[in-house]
């Protein structure tokens, strides 16, 4: 078995965010997600069925919450999201990478 480093097999041209499952099994699945001067669709929400923790590795991003002010997330920072909390990324850096570990579980 090898380590694999969540820096390695990022291309420099992103058109979409890049998904990469980590790990998956007994309802959890790890995910790592890089941004690069992606945001959520103008009035596009994620509401998902399962929780999730995230956590910043690098770089930093904007998040809203339906109804709430946006948050600032920076390299360390972490979140945990309830079930349907209906939320969506307002910014990411253009000019570097954000690089998040995502949890979703039951």
């Amino acid at each position: 078995m090898n380590a694999v480093s969540l820096f390695d097999n990022i291309s420099e041209d992103l058109p979409g965010e890049l998904f990469t499952v980590l790990a998956a099994g007994n309802g959890v699945t790890i995910e790592r997600i890089v941004s690069k001067g992606h945001a959520s669709a103008e009035g596009e929400w994620y509401d998902q069925e399962t929780r999730e923790w995230v956590l910043v590795v690098k770089g930093e991003a904007r998040l809203q919450f339906e109804g709430k002010d946006e948050m600032h997330l920076k390299t360390g920072d972490h979140l945990f999201i309830p079930a349907h909390a209906r939320h969506r990324v307002v910014w990411t850096p253009k000019d570097r990478e954000t690089i998040w570990v995502a949890v979703h579980f039951s």
